[in-house]
């Protein structure tokens, strides 16, 4: 998936497994001076064949990486580019609906490090499904719009060297007292991501679906 306008982005998508139109989305953004490969692994460890997979590249060149890209410059004191990358992620989400037919009430938004700030700070403003934050942090305060704020699961390592872990207590703190649903788990590990997050990703999303489906579809939603 191309993006067609200066106010998109490209990504790789993975389609449902199932062969039916997709009943969901979900987003995974990556962390600075990776790229939409990074997270693409991801998909095989969870269990969701009928949703359809995005991983988006962030809109900048890493300027020391080959092949990186950046949501915004983080040695810059002023992080030069992030309203830039704001409007370009949240244009894109807007148009998936129209792409691909599944709106935002159904479309999970996650990331990685940078993209997990960058998931933290966008989702607020969208009608999303829920919102996934793996070693992520904030900018600032996030300013909500709407009267519905997507539930969230935030997950972070006790021993991140990178983003401290005490980044990871200030956005479940701030979210909660916003009236954010926060769902919020440590591990004993450094800045990456471990396959037991993938399994507590896929209770959360399951739980956000079985809310949005009746009955009849409840019990497809993580059937092979």
């Amino acid at each position: 998936m191309e993006g067609t306008n200066p106010l998109s982005l490209e990504a790789i998508a993975i389609p449902p497994t199932s062969d039916k139109p997709p009943i969901g989305i979900i987003v995974m953004l990556h962390g600075w001076g990776a790229n939409s490969r990074d997270l693409a692994p991801l998909a095989s460890l969870l269990n969701f064949p009928d949703f359809l997979f995005l991983f988006a590249d962030a809109p900048f060149p890493h300027p020391q990486v080959r092949e990186g890209r950046m949501w915004y410059d983080l040695n810059s004191p002023d992080y030069q580019k992030l309203p830039e990358s704001q409007e370009i992620l949240t244009s894109w989400l807007r148009s998936l609906e129209g792409s691909t037919g599944v709106p935002l009430e159904r479309t999970v938004l996650s990331g990685f490090s940078q993209g997990g700030a960058m998931t933290l700070d966008v989702g607020l403003r969208l009608p999303l499904a829920g919102l996934v934050s793996m070693s992520g942090y904030l900018h600032c305060e996030p300013q909500p719009m709407g009267d519905r704020l997507p539930p969230t699961l935030i997950m972070h390592g006790t021993e991140d060297p990178v983003v401290p872990l005490s980044a990871a207590h200030q956005a479940r703190s701030v979210f909660q007292a916003l009236g954010v649903a926060v769902q919020y788990r440590e591990w004993r590990m450094g800045h990456s991501i471990l396959p037991e997050q993938m399994e507590v990703m896929q209770r959360f999303i399951e739980e956000i679906f079985e809310e949005i489906f009746p009955t009849s579809v409840e019990s497809n939603i993580n059937k092979p």
